[in-house]
């Protein structure tokens, strides 16, 4: 059901994607120009797309980085999106299952994930994988996450 992406998937990719920020209203480049960024992306090695489905119907991009705080790597999950009709049907749980085996596979010793605080959903299956927005546990101080545009 998941598999690892291709560059040549990058128009289903790129379509995915722009869907994804369409559905929040977020500005987005057109499929087109998202495709030709995942073709790069791919090719500069550091990031792993994720597909669910024959559509494809889900997307989950990975990017690696080495760490400094450990020999392993630093996982950071750009992107997660499940088409709206196909959701709770498991393709998230899915995809982030693999995703974590393959961050695992890849040397990858922490993964970081960036969810909006309105997104309950993304959150709750997150957390039910173990995700915590909390330094240390359960009851340790909430982590923010701090964006600029440059």
């Amino acid at each position: 059901m998941v598999r690892v992406g291709t560059t040549a998937e990058a128009d289903s990719i790129g379509r995915l994607l722009y869907d994804f920020n369409r559905e929040f209203d977020e500005p987005t480049p057109s499929p087109p120009d998202l495709a030709d960024r995942i073709k790069r992306v791919l090719e500069d090695g550091d990031t792993l797309i994720l597909l669910a489905g024959d559509g494809p119907d889900g997307v989950a991009v990975l990017r690696f980085r080495r760490a400094i705080w450990s020999i392993g790597f630093e996982c950071y999950l750009a992107e997660l999106y499940v088409v709206p009709h196909l959701r709770h049907q498991g393709i998230g749980r899915a995809l982030m299952n693999v995703a974590v085996a393959e961050a695992r596979k890849r040397g990858a010793d922490t993964m970081t994930i960036e969810v909006d605080e309105p997104d309950t959903e993304a959150r709750s299956l997150y957390e039910s994988l173990g995700f915590s927005n909390r330094t240390g546990g359960s009851d340790g101080p909430v982590m923010y996450v701090y964006e600029r545009d440059l």
